[in-house]
């Protein structure tokens, strides 16, 4: 890690054709500038990796610049630290992160404060001292200002200096009537009966405390590199008061390796790269670094394993370490969250701050507590959702955070929980709302170049508008092959062909994924067709005409069509087969024509079933049901043949194995289930069946509906939860994870259609989510 001063944000360079001279400039294409730079900021992301980048503290700094020689109690330390507060005084007097944001005045008067003692201590810089004095004098009404962000232990630390600045016989610019007003709040405060978790906070701002601090208790929160919290400034207050060699072993260490200024967090690594890799998947554009991925993951794994302090000790860094190692297949137990369950979280440090950044990641780790063992935790962690829900619903969270952009994290992470997370559309959500200056609070403001950087954002966009212009071209072609087809032509359809290509763009968006894109979008219009011929369009001649001509299969004959409809139906059918084999060909080395075939078979089949239980008014059992239902769901035909071209080879042992069945028949119980939750209304006044109606039948005259359906989604999120277990699985799994992939995402792509009613065949429910996916470019 390195500091950075005075500013903590690298910006990104001038667009291309400003940034180059004009003689190169003008030897370029537009799209060679676009490519050039599209690389260059790649480049500069890269070297990211090898190092994370914290701005400076001059809070803490000047803490560490308290500090006496321990030969003499006379000089100081580490005067390096000294020489950097008379050298770095910003141009109105204060010290601290510049520019100062208009909502972190009282951030700006504890650091300036900070700085004062430690000039007026060592006796230097008279002219500095006058003029952070005069800031203090100028500013000091902001103190009472209820819209400005209030640093952590601000109004126990603040007054607190006051009073040794006082002592110190430092001149105070301040009525003795506000100072007497704040002492008096402060010791309101220390006398209050004590609450959860507020012994961990006072031990966190012991600078503040002085003489009132109970030492021996704040030792209690010391950890293996000999620091208090990871925090340099109170580390060095608790050495001043008990002169710990640990605690001196640790302000050395980070003087050595610093030089003459200090961050307000150390170690913060782990955690920052953590971040570095979850920005970079937030916005869509990780694939451009995958190795470098890897190998971080690699040594996060390495560093669970060993039990590393610096993420166990930290509850962000834990749960979201837990997060995306698991995500990534990494097995890593869920133990370690347990000391984050509701009554543990509710006696620390950050549940006495009701530490909504906390709660947050807690929540994002919760949704893969996921495996029957955990159950308990489960439940345990349930917790954050409740939490977020409510102090979100009574906008706490933008009062307690200085950024609005938290708000909205926190609003889409509870709207679209990871099983209702398309991918692409959250990486739009993440781009839009991104934050380049994305400045956090303890005790005092700081910042990681390394998470918010305007890089991201550039490349961000550039990759999302690149995908999204191939994305309209692929669409346009699926509209010309649907009129080509005659598939306009048939009347009883749903035309819904940009909303089945959006499913498509939404899971597989990479430029390279074309094939898997229009196989996927080709056959889900062509699904939503043959559904709509057996429910509506069709005669039972018909029906039986279409599965007959597919058992045949006559590739390249003249088969006898008993009506148009058919002869549509069937020749659209019959070329995207040939081609899905002609393409599979390429990738797999090997033909799957008939795999495809046989997962179109077994659909109309079982339609043919559905349809001859309507028309004999036959009532199925619930399981009877279920088992016909999770094929007529329609989803082999769309996922199954994508399979084999997203990139890796899968044998026809793979095909045929355990796991890759489970993870189509779990895929597709969810979608029929989650279908049926949403559409069983309209489906019962058809006098059509449904899994909550039969489950009212088959339970007893004294289910209702309300049971009924809550029993279905019960039944939903159990297999929703093998399903994703399955996915992130590796120990004995033969499935390849691209492949496994594709399962869950489909998932993810139901729980948004069906998300507040049915989406797919409302004419206008989905049309925002499909605009923004693939006509509307981002403009920032």
């Amino acid at each position: 890690m390195s500091l950075s001063h005075p500013n903590c944000i690298r910006h990104s360079s001038l667009p291309i054709s400003v940034a180059l001279p004009k003689s190169k400039s003008e030897l370029l294409t537009e799209t060679d500038a676009t490519i050039l730079y599209f690389q260059e900021t790649q480049e500069r992301i890269k070297k990211m990796f090898d190092k994370s980048e914290l701005s400076v503290s001059a809070y803490d700094t000047a803490w560490v610049a308290m500090v006496s020689s321990p030969n003499s109690r006379q000089a100081p330390c580490f005067p390096e630290c000294v020489n950097w507060l008379l050298d770095n005084q910003l141009s109105d007097g204060s010290w601290g992160l510049p520019p100062h944001h208009p909502l972190l005045v009282k951030d700006a008067l504890s650091s300036t404060l900070a700085c004062l003692l430690a000039l007026k201590r060592w006796r230097l810089g008279e002219q500095q001292m006058t003029k952070g004095l005069q800031f203090i004098e100028s500013n000091f009404t902001s103190i009472n200002d209820e819209e400005q962000h209030t640093p952590i232990g601000f109004n126990i630390i603040f007054p607190g200096m006051i009073e040794t600045a006082i002592d110190m016989n430092l001149n105070v610019p301040l009525r003795s009537e506000d100072i007497n007003v704040m002492l008096h709040n402060r010791d309101l405060e220390l006398r209050r009966n004590k609450l959860e978790g507020r012994e961990a906070y006072l031990a966190y701002v012991s600078e503040g405390m002085g003489k009132l601090q109970d030492w021996e208790m704040v030792m209690k929160y010391q950890r293996k590199n000999g620091s208090l919290f990871n925090s340099p400034s109170t580390t060095a207050a608790a050495f001043s008061h008990l002169g710990n060699a640990g605690c001196f072993h640790y302000i050395n260490s980070l003087v050595a390796k610093f030089g003459n200024a200090v961050p307000t967090v150390y170690p913060s690594d782990k955690y920052v790269l953590l971040c570095m890799i979850e920005s970079l998947e937030r916005l869509g554009i990780d694939r451009h670094f995958s190795k470098k991925i890897r190998d971080l993951l690699e040594e996060s794994y390495r560093c669970w394993l060993l039990g590393d302090e610096e993420i166990f000790s930290d509850a962000d860094t834990c749960a979201m370490a837990f997060r995306i190692l698991r995500v990534h297949g990494y097995e890593v137990s869920s133990d370690p969250l347990t000391q984050y369950a509701e009554h543990h979280f509710s006696h620390s440090f950050g549940g006495h701050l009701k530490d909504f950044s906390t709660a947050l990641e807690l929540f994002k780790a919760s949704q893969f507590v996921i495996f029957p063992e955990e159950s308990g935790l489960e439940k345990q962690m349930s917790w954050t959702n409740q939490f977020l829900k409510q102090e979100f619903s009574n906008g706490t969270t933008c009062a307690d955070r200085f950024s609005k952009y938290f708000s909205i994290e926190v609003h889409d992470t509870l709207k679209f929980p990871f099983h209702a997370n398309v991918e692409r559309l959250a990486h739009r959500r993440n781009i839009e709302h991104h934050h380049v200056d994305k400045t956090r609070i303890f005790k005092t403001s700081y910042c990681f170049s390394n998470i918010s950087n305007a890089d991201f954002l550039q490349l961000a966009v550039e990759d999302f508008n690149s995908c999204q212009s191939i994305h309209r071209e692929e669409l346009k072609h699926l509209e010309r092959w649907v009129v080509e087809s005659k598939l306009d032509r048939l009347k009883f359809a749903r035309q819904k062909t940009a909303y089945c290509y959006f499913s498509a763009a939404g899971t597989s968006f990479s430029p390279e994924l074309s094939d898997a894109r229009i196989s996927w979008a080709k056959n889900s219009v062509l699904t939503t067709v043959v559904d709509d011929f057996f429910d509506i369009g069709g005669s039972e001649e018909e029906l039986a005409n279409l599965v007959h001509l597919l058992e045949k299969w006559d590739a390249n004959g003249s088969p006898h069509y008993c009506s148009e409809q058919v002869e549509i139906i069937f020749s659209a059918l019959r070329s995207t087969i040939c081609e899905i084999g002609d393409e599979t060909l390429a990738w797999q080395g090997r033909s799957v024509t008939r795999h495809v075939i046989e997962i179109w078979l077994d659909l109309l089949k079982s339609m043919l079933r559905e349809a001859k239980w309507a028309r004999n008014k036959v009532v199925p059992t619930f399981d009877e049901y279920v088992e016909n239902g999770y094929v007529s769901m329609a989803l082999g035909p769309i996922v199954l043949p994508a399979v084999y071209l997203i990139g890796p080879k899968i044998s026809e042992e793979v095909v045929r194995s355990p796991e890759f069945h489970n993870l189509f028949k779990l895929m597709s119980i969810c979608g029929r289930l989650i279908n049926d939750t949403r559409t069983f209304k309209r489906e019962s006044e058809a006098g059509k069946l449904n899994s909550v109606l039969l489950q009212m039948i088959h339970s007893g005259s004294g289910t209702t509906e309300e049971k009924a359906v809550e029993k279905i989604r019960g039944l939903i999120v159990d297999g929703r939860r093998e399903l994703l277990r399955l996915v992130l699985q590796e120990k004995d799994s033969v499935v390849p994870r691209a492949c496994k992939d594709l399962f869950w995402k489909m998932v993810q792509v139901l729980h948004l259609f069906y998300m507040d009613g049915d989406g797919f065949s409302s004419p206008d429910m989905m049309l925002n989510a499909v605009n923004d996916l693939l006509r509307e470019p981002i403009s920032l």
